[in-house]
């Protein structure tokens, strides 16, 4: 990572461009591991691809065919721009600053570092609010992967056995398969484990989307627009289905050819685009199908005595528990960056028991609230709204305000409606989330 006392520097405008000539930051970079764009997107797909689509059709269920299609739709696509902006304005500041690397952290502190005289104030306040809110997110993400982790084998177990088991003993029973994911410390050593994880989510949506066509109902029979006020609750859902904010610049960190992550046909367009297509596809047929008995995880809507329907249990517990290690790198990231200095005499040590102690603590808040649907729109309002879509369009405009907006300024009015989607999503998403959680706990 990027020394923040010595690469955050201001810099002049004039002077990085000049700077930018001389230096190239993706020549001096060193990574002892890199990665190729193929394991990149592998890596990325997974992120995205993760738990949060066997919520889509949910999200169809709340607020109707025609809202839930345009929320997931729209949605997906700010977040992939938001991704973008975040990489775009990271390679932007690697010249202006000399910087060979960044984090999300990093790339906050060095706008405002170098932008408007009268915001670099907030450079340190920006690293902070970055730093803490990735954590909290992320870690709120790993356990509601736990969570669905042990809702399938709940069912599993219920139906070869005959006898119900409380969800809390089905997530207790994974911690230590959990913990030992999380002790693969890098990333190039995880790409495997994500080829086999989107392999088992392939074969779980697969025959998911078999069951969803093979006896669809009369179109007609689902409601065009359903409860306006569950739309908040719909674009929640949904920010936390496709976001993955929090692993777009360690992914760029590792690359071997980071200038190829974006782009038209970068790795985050290709990824994000395949990405949309099959969250809308699986939302919109998955409630076609299901109509209002739609359940909040889909899975549960399969009947679990036929083996197609098992072998889709199996491979998204399969798929979302080679997942977690990925999702828990961004925790153990930031906190392993505040602590390393203080541990160089047993590295390696400190940072396996680091990741223990993060997997553990995961998996018990998982146990304390055993609630999928309200944890999700929770992590998804609050969290990834403030940090995928809100975040880094300021880090945009702080970026780009002595070298403008484009003509007619059209970067500031883009984000402007980015950030009033942002700021929609983030107060009447956690406000909803919130209630469904207190009336769980009453």
């Amino acid at each position: 990572m990027m020394d923040s006392k010595n690469g955050l520097k201001p810099v002049a405008v004039n002077d990085a461009e000049k700077a930018s000539i001389e230096f190239d930051p993706f020549a001096a970079r060193k990574n002892e591991h890199p990665t190729t764009d193929r394991e990149t997107l592998m890596h990325l797909m997974k992120a995205s691809l993760g738990t949060g689509i066997l919520a889509m059709p949910y999200v169809f269920k709340l607020s109707g065919l025609l809202p839930g299609f345009l929320a997931a739709l729209i949605t997906s696509f700010i977040c992939s721009h938001c991704s973008y902006i975040l990489v775009k304005c990271a390679h932007i500041l690697y010249k202006r600053t000399k910087t060979t690397k960044m984090s999300f952290a990093d790339v906050a502190e060095a706008a405002f570092s170098n932008g408007p005289i009268a915001l670099r104030f907030m450079s340190t306040f920006a690293r902070y609010f970055v730093t803490i809110s990735l954590f909290v997110t992320y870690f709120g993400a790993c356990s509601v992967y736990t969570v669905i982790i042990g809702d399938n084998a709940k069912q599993m177990y219920l139906h070869y056995t005959g006898n119900d088991v409380n969800i809390r003993i089905c997530i207790l029973v994974f911690m230590l398969p959990l913990i030992l994911l999380a002790c693969i410390r890098n990333l190039k050593f995880l790409a495997p484990v994500s080829m086999l994880a989107n392999l088992c989510m392939a074969i779980g949506l697969g025959i998911s989307i078999y069951y969803f066509v093979k006896d669809l109902p009369d179109l007609g029979e689902r409601p065009i627009i359903g409860d306006i006020s569950a739309i908040p609750s719909s674009i929640a859902i949904t920010i936390f289905a496709i976001e993955a904010i929090g692993v777009v610049m360690p992914l760029e960190n590792q690359m071997k050819t980071p200038q190829n992550y974006v782009g038209v046909f970068g790795v985050l367009s290709r990824g994000m685009t395949m990405v949309t297509i099959v969250y809308v596809l699986m939302g919109f047929l998955g409630y076609w199908c299901f109509g209002n008995e739609t359940e909040e995880n889909i899975t549960k809507n399969l009947p679990v005595n036929e083996i197609k329907a098992q072998i889709v249990k199996i491979s998204v517990l399969l798929a979302v528990l080679l997942t977690f290690s990925l999702q828990l790198y961004v925790c153990v990231e930031i906190v392993w960056n505040a602590i390393k200095d203080r541990v160089e005499k047993r590295e390696a040590m400190a940072n396996y028991a680091l990741r223990i102690i993060l997997a553990i603590s995961a998996v018990m808040l998982a146990v304390l609230m055993p609630s999928m649907g309200p944890l999700i729109k929770l992590v998804g309002a609050f969290g990834f709204s403030s940090l995928g879509l809100i975040f880094p369009v300021i880090i945009e405009l702080v970026t780009c305000w002595d070298s403008g907006f484009g003509q007619f300024h059209w970067i500031l009015y883009k984000n402007i409606i980015c950030i009033a989607f942002g700021l929609f999503a983030l107060i009447f998403g956690t406000i909803s989330a919130v209630s469904e959680i207190t009336d769980t706990f009453s």
